[in-house]
């Protein structure tokens, strides 16, 4: 069968080890001009409306956000004093024997 298919295709079918040689037609370049693909006026139209209508939906949110939110609280301001804290002491230490009873 494979020789059959070789004789009617004409090409070799013996295989061995290693990467297969590449057909001579194949192996060819052929240089291909790419060709700059343009965007109608119809469809560069739709896209920007689209984009504008984002846009509208992005104002109107942040714009019902802005409403909603409650104004942030104002901070008190602390006045400065001229008298200056004393610096406090910290507590004794008692003593673990019998706590110390205040009527």
């Amino acid at each position: 069968m494979q020789q059959a298919k070789a004789i009617l295709t004409s090409t070799d079918v013996r295989k061995g080890p290693g990467r297969p040689k590449a057909i001579k037609a194949a192996s060819k370049l052929v240089s291909i001009e790419a060709t700059k693909r343009v965007m109608s006026a119809e469809g560069k139209s739709k896209i920007a409306l689209a984009q504008k209508a984002r846009w509208a939906k992005v104002r109107k949110a942040a714009k019902k956000a802005a409403n909603t939110e409650p104004a942030p609280p104002v901070k008190a301001v602390k006045t400065t004093t001229a008298v200056k804290a004393t610096k406090a002491t910290p507590p004794r230490k008692e003593s673990k024997k019998a706590p110390a009873v205040k009527s």
